[in-house]
């Protein structure tokens, strides 16, 4: 039996990869995430997909291993996660009426081969009010995401369009990543 571990501790990412109905288990990879920024957006979060998943895979040569992280990107500027909520009002008002991009990156590491690559999706924001932020904030729901808001839960009344891949801002590009899984032999239920 082949065996598959996702290098991360995000809860979204773990429903995401459950939606699949894939067997796996969880592997949280704390890795420094620093990076250099003379990269761009692309490598950044396929170089720290892949630091995750290289933790995680030392440790398990005999499986399937997947790494992932996301960045937003607005004017050209990288949002991580905000330090506090101060940060994340700021983040918000970045945001607010505007078009931004949300890169994810993807590093899949098997006992025979690997692969990475990187999903970009433009989301664009309503205007925000500045109780709308704070009411949003206040719920608490921005402090553990990038740029700031989660697509998913509460930050939806936020978004008022996309293009590109939908649950690539949520944490993993579920469709490009199966595909991927099965590209380098892993046996899927379908």
């Amino acid at each position: 039996m082949q065996n598959l571990i996702l290098a991360s501790s995000s809860p979204r990412r773990k429903e995401l990869l459950e939606n699949l109905q894939l067997t796996f288990t969880i592997s949280s990879s704390d890795v420094d995430e620093s990076f250099d920024p003379k990269l761009s957006p692309e490598e950044v979060v396929m170089e720290l997909a892949e630091r995750k998943a290289q933790a995680v895979f030392k440790k398990n040569r005999d499986a399937f291993v997947i790494g992932s992280d996301t960045i937003v990107v607005a004017n050209n500027q990288i949002l991580g996660k905000p330090a506090d909520e101060a940060e994340a009002v700021q983040m918000l008002k970045t945001l607010s009426g505007s078009q931004h991009d949300v890169f994810t990156g993807v590093t899949i590491l098997s006992p025979t081969s690997s692969t990475r690559f990187y999903e970009k999706t433009e989301v664009w924001f309503w205007e925000l009010t500045d109780d709308e932020i704070r009411s949003y904030v206040k719920s608490g729901e921005p402090l553990d995401k990038a740029g700031a808001y989660g697509i998913q839960q509460l930050g939806s009344m936020l978004v008022k369009k996309i293009h590109g891949d939908y649950f690539a801002v949520v944490g993993l590009p579920v469709a490009r990543t199966r595909r991927e899984l099965k590209r380098l032999g892993y046996h899927l239920p379908y």
